[in-house]
């Protein structure tokens, strides 16, 4: 049996991204825009300064507003279009690698329930 070395971090690890049980993420009611959005998500990781953090989250159909931090995600199923203020509008689906800039305020129009496996720097 082996032990792990705690100065080294959690262990590594694999999650099956499509069947990963995720858990309620309340919206601020003054984000919805439209429709009856609902998000779930799953932390995986988070640095032990809680700066860093990565996992899983979903949004079903509906539009939203947002405040996005420094992220890089990559979307697994579903599609939605994100649109920058000030800036472009993204389109977003199954394979789709995006970094969002921190700060930006954003609008998400989510057309199909959207699944992503995100990296969070704060």
């Amino acid at each position: 049996m082996t032990t792990q070395d705690p100065s080294q971090g959690p262990a590594s690890f694999a999650v099956h991204i499509p069947d990963a049980v995720l858990e309620p993420e309340p919206l601020d009611p003054e984000q919805i825009v439209s429709g009856t959005p609902e998000v779930t998500g799953k932390l995986l990781w988070q640095s032990p300064d809680g700066k860093q953090l990565r996992g899983i989250w979903q949004i079903t159909p509906g539009v939203v507003t947002d405040t996005e931090a420094n992220e890089l995600f990559v979307v697994v199923s579903g599609r939605a279009t994100i649109e920058i203020e000030g800036g472009e509008t993204l389109e977003v689906g199954p394979g789709s690698a995006c970094v969002l800039r921190e700060g930006d305020h954003t609008k998400w129009t989510v057309h199909e329930t959207l699944r992503k496996a995100y990296h969070i720097s704060l």
